[in-house]
């Protein structure tokens, strides 16, 4: 009975001691990583490399903006970043959540769009689902909501 009993110890730490074949997903790591690939997008966008900011994105990706229809694919996200660019307004992104596991991250955040001089001209919130694609976090999802009232006549 001794000898039964031994051998159950042993083998369960021998178990319990074996690394596991997949790592922790580290969540804290994800949103530095979520934090620079948006430090990336917003570099892409303000240099008017349209492409690269298309890129970001993943294949079937999608930006769904306030006041304006859905935008999908990376070649139309990178014609509508673009446009963007030509307006000279600086973007800043404030990740203030994140959540998920190794495949996809769900990014909540607050916006801020100024002038070239200052001017506030969109603020409000929005929600990224990142995608894993080719070893590499994409914009899979893209939404936004401005906290600025719509303009009345």
């Amino acid at each position: 009975m001794k000898k039964i009993l031994f051998l159950a110890v042993i083998g369960t730490s021998l178990i319990a001691c074996q690394p596991s074949s997949k790592s922790a997903f580290d969540l804290s790591n994800a949103k530095k990583e979520i934090e620079a690939a948006n430090k990336n997008i917003i570099k892409d966008i303000i240099s008017g490399d349209s492409t690269a900011a298309g890129n970001d994105y993943s294949k079937d990706g999608k930006l769904m903006g306030s006041n304006m229809p859905l935008i999908s694919g990376q070649k139309n996200i990178a014609s509508f970043w673009g446009a963007f660019s030509k307006m000279g307004a600086d973007l800043t992104l404030n990740t203030t959540e994140v959540w998920g596991d190794e495949n996809y991250i769900t990014e909540e955040g607050v916006y801020e769009i100024k002038a070239k001089d200052g001017k506030q001209l969109d603020k409000g919130k929005y929600i990224v689902l990142w995608k894993k694609e080719d070893g590499k976090w994409k914009l899979h999802r893209d939404i936004s909501n401005t906290d600025l009232a719509l303009a009345t006549k």
